[in-house]
């Protein structure tokens, strides 16, 4: 019994220690944008809140469509912006050659045009996977019969 209560003191301490350690106000501010114009993102009024864990506003984060620079910057998933996201309209399902062009189910995108892998000769099981020449492509792979 006395080791249960040591062991509660214990973890009321470090949840404590690590809401106080989260509480702490970021320090790099510059990759953050103020966009008014968002109403999804309205603070509650705050009511005797006195954590500033609690207390923080939300920032809005950097969108390509307002800096398009963004999507060129090492690491990102591509360098088109579709709907205020970074894609890469060569391999992207949603937005396949351009943005907004959706591959069917059953289709990946390979080059920026949509392809079925099971049946597609050059993009056999897979993009640029192609299959040589006299062989069939079925069931995503070359010569399966």
């Amino acid at each position: 019994m006395k080791a249960l209560k040591i062991f509660l003191v214990f973890a009321l301490f470090m949840a404590l220690a690590i809401t106080n350690l989260s509480a702490a106000p970021s320090t790099d501010e510059s990759l953050f944008v103020h966009n008014n114009d968002d109403r999804s993102q309205v603070d509650p009024p705050s009511v005797g809140i006195t954590n500033q864990f609690l207390a923080r506003k939300r920032r809005a984060s950097i969108t390509c469509n307002e800096y398009p620079r963004v999507c060129r910057v090492p690491g990102s998933p591509g360098t088109d912006c579709c709907k205020k996201r970074c894609v890469n309209v060569t391999k992207d399902r949603l937005n396949c050659g351009k943005c907004g062009r959706k591959c069917k189910y059953s289709e990946i995108c390979c080059k920026g045009k949509c392809v079925n892998p099971m049946s597609d000769k050059r993009h056999c099981g897979g993009c640029n996977n192609g299959c040589d020449r006299g062989s069939k492509c079925l069931y995503g792979m070359c010569s399966y019969a």
